[in-house]
């Protein structure tokens, strides 16, 4: 498709893969082939015209001024002192690791694809992102890939490009971990921190615990009393069998149903990659999105309540499987609620989020689909709360306020000059031989292994 549109428009291969109808090209292939396939629960909404007509490729895949609010985001500081005690292979599962910037001198170069620049150049310069949420990954407090500090420094960064409306950030807390609980304090007052981050697979002594566990509890309890009630949980996404129990999402509805005036974001929603995503049935329910769903049935804990679910990486590996695509964001628009579905991209993890939105954009679910599950139509209106209208109410901010700010700040200037000549063009990390695909493969599986 590609190779005969290039000679239609006259361009060479590159600079059409990175325009609109490149990337129009590309859905309308994932289209084919999985119609090809049976696959029809889920499609990307474009007219075939699109791959050949660039403005009707741009009214489809660039969107219509959305306010685009990424409530998921990281980084790890390359320079930090974890760094000395880190594995050899630390954060080698990132296909992000693959950047130009790898191959400076140094043992652990690659780290540098990671690193603040990269995160502030893939989201705000080579991306639609209006405003992201900094966040944390699991970690002993001595050896934190991302310190707060680190966090906050990138904030300034950002703050002195005017763009002081444009990066919130987390407060990692492992409530399991002596003497993070106390740290909450700190990083409430000093810090200033907009919502916690925590992981309830993840222990210093390899256990995890769950929100509804004693040690939740008192967590919970701890964010109420400072007054930021708004807790972010990374569930689904196992890293290994031993923390497979504590990912699932069984104590979501107990917490939420306790306590009503705290908001539970659920990282990645329960999502599993090894689970494929169908309709819920109540029966079986006991892996993948299906757990978060069955704990706020079981709760009685109503659409449009406390419990968000949040999109990182989920929507990345769901994209690319529009059928289990459609269950799950059927099951959770139904179920969570359409003003409680956020999005959320995990990136740079996976380098520039551009292609994740350019999909979402034109993303449906099948009209015989929503017909038979009771699923709602991803209408304009829907999508537009999913981009960032639905995040508006955790983290108690403004869209109209933040767009005023961002239709002219520093960043939205330096955005528009970079697109004149941007490198890299919307790269997507990946393996492009055989043996780079079987060590992806490698990878993955060891981390669910």
């Amino acid at each position: 498709m590609v190779s005969e549109n290039v000679k239609c428009l006259n361009l060479n291969c590159r600079d059409f893969l990175i325009s609109a109808c490149g990337a129009a090209s590309a859905l309308l292939a994932f289209n084919a082939a999985n119609a090809a396939a049976g696959k029809r629960d889920g499609f990307f909404e474009l007219e075939p015209e699109a791959a050949l007509e660039p403005q009707l490729a741009q009214a489809r895949v660039g969107g219509k001024g959305e306010f685009i609010f990424d409530v998921q985001g990281h980084f790890v500081d390359p320079t930090g002192a974890w760094v000395k005690s880190a594995p050899a292979d630390a954060f080698k599962w990132s296909s992000k690791t693959a950047c130009g910037l790898a191959a400076k001198p140094g043992a652990r170069s690659y780290l540098n694809c990671l690193g603040p620049e990269e995160f502030v150049k893939d989201v705000f310069l080579d991306s639609d992102t209006d405003m992201m949420v900094l966040s944390f990954v699991p970690s002993r407090r001595d050896a934190e890939p991302l310190t707060i500090q680190a966090a906050d420094a990138v904030r300034r960064i950002v703050d002195r490009m005017e763009g002081s409306h444009r990066l919130l950030i987390h407060g990692r807390v492992n409530p399991n971990q002596p003497g993070d609980l106390e740290a909450m304090d700190e990083l409430k007052e000093r810090w200033k921190v907009s919502a916690w981050k925590t992981y309830t697979q993840w222990g210093v002594d390899g256990k995890g615990f769950f929100l509804s566990d004693d040690v939740g509890m008192r967590f919970i309890e701890k964010a109420r009393s400072l007054g930021v009630k708004v807790i972010c949980v990374h569930k689904g996404l196992p890293f290994g069998k031993q923390s497979y129990e504590h990912s699932q999402c069984s104590d979501i509805g107990i917490v939420a149903k306790r306590f009503p005036d705290v908001s539970f974001l659920v990282y990645h929603s329960g999502f599993v990659t090894g689970v494929s995503e169908r309709a819920y049935t109540g029966r079986g329910a006991s892996d993948g999105i299906d757990t978060l769903i069955r704990s706020l049935v079981e709760n009685g804990v109503k659409p449009n309540s406390n419990v968000y679910a949040e999109l990182g990486s989920t929507w990345r590996f769901l994209m690319r499987d529009p059928d289990g695509a459609a269950h799950a964001l059927g099951k959770l628009l139904k179920y969570c609620g359409e003003n409680n579905v956020l999005w959320g991209t995990d990136s740079i993890w996976y380098g520039s989020p551009q292609d994740q939105i350019q999909a979402f954009r034109t993303f449906q679910i099948s009209p015989e689909t929503r017909a038979q599950h009771g699923y709602p139509e991803i209408t304009p209106p829907v999508r537009a709360k999913i981009f960032g209208i639905n995040a508006t109410r955790p983290y108690a901010i403004s869209a109209d306020e933040v767009k005023k700010h961002t239709r002219a700040d520093r960043v939205a200037t330096e955005r528009l000059a970079y697109r004149e000549h941007p490198e890299p063009h919307y790269l997507t990390y990946g393996p492009k031989t055989r043996r780079e695909f079987l060590n992806l493969l490698r990878w993955n599986g060891g981390s669910r292994a």
